[in-house]
């Protein structure tokens, strides 16, 4: 139910979204393949009800983009959950999208703070 309400979403968070097609295994040997042939930073996998992230590994100005970021994760649960506020709205699922908006406004915030410094994108504090 909840990867249904990603259906129709190609991409969060600025990443394209992979969905894989020919793998029938849970074999993890297959699983990598099918993550390496896709060439993407997200692949939901609908057949085993899976989304999976390859997140960013070192300061992007120092080894480019080579992942999704952390609030891409947020983002999705985001996307899930107003999805499924959609189909059984309640009060829980409202707050859950405002704290949810409330951590990306955070991340934004901290972003925003580090290129005014000047250190974003580096291994700087």
């Amino acid at each position: 139910m909840c990867l249904e309400t990603l259906k129709d979403v190609e991409e969060i968070g600025g990443f394209e979204i992979g969905r894989p097609s020919y793998v029938d295994s849970d074999d993890p040997t297959d699983i990598q393949r099918q993550w390496d042939a896709l060439r993407k930073f997200i692949v939901i996998n609908e057949k085993t009800n899976c989304i999976a992230f390859r997140l960013q590994n070192g300061p992007i100005k120092e080894v480019g983009v080579n992942g999704a970021q952390v609030e891409t994760l947020i983002e999705a649960a985001k996307l899930i959950i107003e999805g499924l506020n959609n189909n059984f709205p309640c009060f829980e699922n409202a707050t859950a999208i405002l704290k949810l908006d409330a951590a990306l406004d955070a991340i934004k915030a901290r972003k925003a703070n580090r290129e005014k410094r000047g250190v974003e994108g580096l291994n700087k504090e």
